[in-house]
């Protein structure tokens, strides 16, 4: 398994160490303790305004995802421009081979190399989060496991049958899933073991799974921040027009009172 996810990720793109530095650890928000049999009821937790956040995430992209899968809505220049990426970063380490900035983010998979490994094409992502949710992108990422009867040595709590292998396995550890018998006789997850320990720490793959993700997020609607602000401005200028409205209003009624 960990030569198949290796080979995937030598796919990927050269390192981004130049674009906003190493993930901070964090683990949950204050208060919130992630039990791993309450795994559907984690939230990302991810914030559009975290411009640094966004820039991890595109770093994670970038080497991490991009080898199988394309945004192809996004284009290079956009990206940069948007969360403020220099020129020269982005020519260096984001572009791929072949590529211009002005062109839209591709994946260098051949089809036909997809359907052998994968037994099809792997999706698109630029639209993933407003499909399915931060949320389910964020448990996906979170909830592989070792699982010999697959296919490709792993199962997923959030997609069982995910045709992705761990790709991600490196940075997180590998994870053997604990089920327990129900009252129907069915199984239930009731917590992760853990078989090989990863490169991060549980709080550092945790931060690089909700950077990977806010990025994600950014991708399926780009204007979101832009939105949100144009939308403040219009708020308080019909706040305005309507205490305008209201003094014309009792200036002209003023002499029938």
């Amino acid at each position: 398994m960990r030569k198949f996810a290796t080979c995937l990720l030598a796919m990927s793109l050269l390192p981004l160490a130049a674009l906003a530095g190493e993930s901070t650890a964090a683990g949950p928000a204050a208060g919130e303790e992630q039990k791993p049999a309450e795994w559907d009821s984690w939230h990302a937790r991810n914030s559009l305004g975290d411009l640094s956040s966004l820039q991890r995430g595109a770093r994670n992209f970038m080497n991490y995802c991009n080898g199988c899968h394309a945004i192809k809505y996004m284009r290079y220049q956009r990206m940069a421009d948007d969360l403020k990426i220099p020129t020269s970063v982005l020519e260096k380490d984001l572009v791929a081979p072949g590529s211009q900035p002005l062109d839209y983010i591709t994946t260098s998979l051949p089809p036909d190399d997809a359907v052998n490994w994968f037994g099809k094409m792997p999706p698109d992502l630029s639209l993933i989060t407003r499909y399915k949710g931060v949320d389910y992108v964020y448990q996906f990422l979170k909830t592989f496991y070792a699982d010999p009867a697959s296919t490709t040595g792993t199962n997923n709590l959030a997609l069982p049958g995910a045709a992705m292998p761990a790709v991600l396995s490196d940075l997180s550890g590998v994870n053997q899933a604990v089920f327990k018998q129900v009252k129907d006789g069915s199984k239930e997850f009731d917590h992760f073991e853990p078989l090989v320990t990863g490169s991060m720490t549980a709080a550092e793959y945790d931060q690089f799974v909700r950077d990977t993700v806010n990025f994600l997020d950014y991708v399926g609607e780009p204007t979101q921040l832009q939105r949100q602000f144009i939308g403040i401005w219009v708020v308080l200028f019909l706040v305005l027009l309507t205490w305008l409205s209201l003094l014309l209003k009792n200036e002209y009624w003023k002499d029938l009172h």
